[in-house]
């Protein structure tokens, strides 16, 4: 905590000495009138300020202001007013002639959508795509992807741990549950055109975002790396030449704390620079009761810097990096109850546990408590270096980024859920370096056609670190036990008795990538787009037992090897695929623009590298399934987007999504297929309709809203695991069964209804000398039942929920802002996910969503 607050006072004291390190010029004088975008009507209480400075004004009932400064010519000035777009304005002369200044609601605005690498209205592209600014996305508290998916209601977010994140759209993306490292995900998430390729960066906090853009269905053709089901795109703030500044600090319930600070200006005529810092500590809302301690806290850092080289009228270059830091004690899973299995009765979990004199800490899910007698650790540091450079040559321009990242994941978990020695420790520690470089070229190439065409490289090294450890305790064997042979309760037979693994993960994938808009006429385009992809993957895996009783007893060596076993495999594989898309696009006026796309995309080879299941009969260690196919997708999508009145959008998507060899991460029930393994479902299917609406009705008055109705199917998977309460189940001659068939059933993750709606009233008003407007925001977020198993299971389905959210407070462009907040206040009950312990025992737990939590938050904006 410490630490915190000298890096914010730090910045508090260089902006200090950077604006007062200034000298007094000749007086100038500036005057005018500011009105809205009609030419006609006056804004009252608009701030005009210089930049960096103490100097401003507001505009009076009539529009009207008058400023003077000693300020050297040239002095800017920053017209701003809540619920307005932000307007600079250049002064020349000592005294200036009276000026006129129009200024446009914010979403009446043109954004520079960055995923078609030209500044335009999202109403006007035939893509599905959601633009959420930086700035409600702050205000609505949504610092990390998985507040952001309760703005966007096709967005699913689902996280054990940070490693186990799932970050789907539509459904489809990544596997569900536990994350198999040797899968790319379907969802691209990129920062300022850089691709992070471990879904553990959707957990870290946003750092100075001017917007996000969430992209619908394959993006193959505009990005460099190709994504099946969508894209996260991310912009943050860029350095200016114009000094500014912004601090804030909140505080809530919980212990909560963040701090979050962005300073802002230039070094010199040609280079500007860009440093922000943000840090969230927040108390845990899970009791251990044997400690006493709260854990599944927050515990995060991060600061990223940036520098603006202005080398000439035609070239920028840019030059940004990161780091990120995480030591929460958490994440704890909480027990939720427990499945009949078709075992024999000894096999039950209520039946191991009173053999072992153990009791449930709780049957109640929602009293927050756990017993685990193991400390649980998600320590992960990210971050990288990226160059950018913007280069505009003829009618385009020429972008190239070359990027490095890492992650360094460091944890430790209770595997098997509960106060027992069973699963004594499961720590499967990786280190992750990418590099990247992309080339890329937008232009508008004649009248009526426009594109871009680039190249794109990125190499991946994942490494176990040193290694990944999972060992069992005492108490295991009980659990492990699948005979009635009393040499199970030999003693010390699983103490101490574990695998160690030493696994690396190599990847390329490089594409050549392109698409093009032809305008056939003004109102009819065609946009057809393709992309060649090659892939290779390489991967080693070797895994040794260690521990337990030390003994020659073949019998007792059995008994071990068929709980834990030596396995080592090593296996390259390679792809190449062609793949894109088209698009037709009719604008019937500038109110309504209607598209239909065909795409097809192909998501890589996989490599399982969380251990192989062996063949009951045989202990054969099934390496065939070492890899997985390659996903094949094609997606049919029609949409329509309409302006129906000033400053209002409504959209609406029918889509259709067929996936052939669709990779799904499969629980097994044994102890040594750590996180799963991965498999192919012969064909899944996934379609729906989307609906997004924004409204201002008045100045005074804004609405926001959407709703999603999708269905998600395993058109054919008949290998599929069996469902946790079928585990046991035997065939016609009575041997286990190991999968089972399971087409026509739901896909996991997905709610079929799923829904956000806000809206927000504003009155301007002064506070602390500060002009802005008073406000008063409601959203809210609902989601009908999901299975939370990829096989489903009657016991593994989360129930239907909703969350309502509120601010209430004073916001100023310029100047103080005050809010009061609160998250889930009518403190529904409920479950992120749901899974089950290891071994399939039929003991499950879940993850839980937060209680009611609230708070103030203070901006003070420069």
């Amino acid at each position: 905590m410490k630490k915190l607050y000298k890096i914010y006072f730090a910045g508090v004291l260089l902006f200090i000495i950077q604006a007062t390190a200034q000298a007094q010029n000749p007086l100038v004088e500036v005057s005018g009138t500011i009105l809205e975008s009609d030419g006609k009507t006056p804004i009252p209480g608009v701030v005009i300020q210089i930049p960096g400075s103490n100097t401003g004004t507001t505009s009076d009932i009539d529009g009207n202001f008058k400023l003077t400064t000693y300020r050297p010519l040239p002095v800017t000035l920053r017209f701003s007013s809540v619920g307005y777009a932000s307007q600079d304005v250049q002064v020349l002369e000592p005294v200036a002639p009276p000026i006129a200044i129009s200024l446009v609601l914010d979403n009446s605005l043109e954004v520079t959508v960055t995923s078609r690498r030209r500044k335009e209205d999202p109403q006007n592209i035939p893509i599905p795509i959601t633009v959420i600014g930086g700035q409600r996305a702050e205000d609505a508290g949504a610092f990390n992807v998985n507040r952001v998916k309760e703005l966007v209601p096709s967005v699913q977010l689902y996280a054990s741990n940070a490693r186990n994140t799932t970050l789907n759209i539509r459904g489809l993306g990544s596997t569900f549950g536990l994350t198999n490292d040797g899968i790319d995900p379907g969802v691209g998430f990129y920062v300022d055109g850089v691709y992070h390729a471990r879904p553990a960066a959707t957990s870290i906090d946003f750092l100075d975002v001017q917007q996000i853009e969430v992209l619908r269905g394959p993006q193959g053709t505009l990005f460099g790396k190709n994504t099946t089901a969508g894209a996260f795109n991310i912009t943050t703030k860029k350095p200016s030449f114009i000094p500014g500044a912004t601090f804030e600090m909140s505080y809530g319930n919980y212990g909560y704390i963040q701090a979050k600070t962005s300073i802002t200006g230039g070094i010199s005529k040609k280079l500007a620079a860009r440093v922000s810092f943000s840090g969230t500590q927040r108390d845990g809302t899970v009791e251990q009761i044997k400690t006493g301690a709260k854990i599944n806290d927050l515990n995060g850092l991060g600061v990223r810097g940036s520098v603006l080289y202005t080398a000439t009228d035609n070239i920028d270059v840019t030059v940004s990096g990161d780091w990120s830091r995480q030591r929460p004690n958490g994440y704890a899973t909480v027990v939720v109850g427990v499945a009949p299995t078709l075992r024999a009765g000894y096999r039950q979990f209520n039946a191991i546990i009173a053999d072992l004199n153990y009791k449930l800490p709780t049957t109640n899910a929602f009293e927050r408590k756990v017993d685990t007698d193991a400390p649980f650790q998600s320590n992960q540091d990210l971050g990288g270096a990226a160059l950018n450079v913007d280069w505009k040559i003829g009618k385009g321009t020429l972008t190239s980024t070359t990027a490095w990242r890492y992650w360094n994941w460091q944890p430790q978990n209770d595997r098997d859920f509960i106060g027992l020695d069973a699963l004594r420790k499961s720590q499967g520690n990786s280190v992750h370096n990418q590099y990247s470089q992309e080339f890329r070229y937008a232009a508008k190439i004649g009248s009526h056609i426009s594109g871009v065409v680039g190249v794109y490289a990125i190499g991946q090294q994942l490494l176990s670190s040193p290694n990944q450890i999972e060992e069992a305790g005492a108490d295991q064997w009980r659990f492990a036990q699948n005979t009635t042979s009393p040499l199970w309760a030999t003693p010390g037979l699983l103490d101490g008795y574990g695998i160690s693994t030493v696994s690396s993960l190599y990847t390329f994938s490089s594409a050549v990538f392109g698409q093009l808009d032809w305008a056939v006429t003004d109102k009819f385009h065609v946009l057809p787009g393709l992309r060649y992809n090659y892939d290779q993957k390489s991967a080693d895996y070797q895994r040794t037992t260690y521990g337990g009783l030390q003994t020659t007893d073949p019998a007792l060596l059995a008994l071990k090897k068929s709980v834990y076993s030596n396995q080592a495999f090593y296996t390259k594989v390679n792809n190449t695929n062609l793949s894109g898309n088209l698009t037709l696009q009719y604008k019937f006026s500038d109110a309504i623009n209607t598209y239909a796309t065909y795409a097809k995309n192909f998501k890589p080879v996989g490599v399982n590298l969380g251990g192989l299941p062996t063949e009951k009969t045989t202990g054969r260690v099934m390496t065939e399934l070492a890899t997985v196919l390659p996903e094949e997708v094609n997606q049919y999508e029609v949409g329509v987007k309409t302006k129906p009145f000033k400053n209002s959008s409504v959209n609406f998507t029918v889509f259709n999504t067929d996936i052939n060899n669709y990779q799904t991460n499969v629980q097994s029930p044994e102890l040594g297929v750590n996180r799963g393994y991965l498999a192919n479902a012969e064909k899944v299917n996934v379609r729906g309709i989307e609906l997004e609406a924004n409204v201002t009705a008045t100045k005074h008055l804004s609405f926001f809203g959407g709703v999603s109705y999708t269905e998600g199917k395993y058109v054919t998977f008949t290998n599929a695991p069996l469902p946790l309460e079928e585990t046991g189940k035997k065939d016609a001659n009575g041997k286990d069964l190991a999968f089972t068939d399971i087409s026509g059933q739901d896909l996991p993750g997905i709610s079929k209804w799923a829904a956000t709606l806000g809206v927000e009233v504003t009155t301007t008003g002064k506070f602390l000398g500060a002009t802005g407007k008073y406000f008063l925001a409601v959203d809210s977020y609902y989601r009908s039942k999901f299975s939370s198993s990829p096989t489903p299971s009657k016991y593994l389905v989360i129930d239907e929920y909703a969350l309502l959210n509120a601010r209430l407070g004073f916001r100023a462009s310029e100047g103080v802002s005050l809010f009061f907040w609160g998250r889930n206040i009518t403190n529904t009950k409920y479950f992120e996910q749901l899974l089950p312990a290891a071994g399939n025992s039929g003991l499950y737990s879940g993850v839980l969503g937060d209680p009611t939590t609230y708070g103030v938050t203070l901006r003070y904006s420069l």
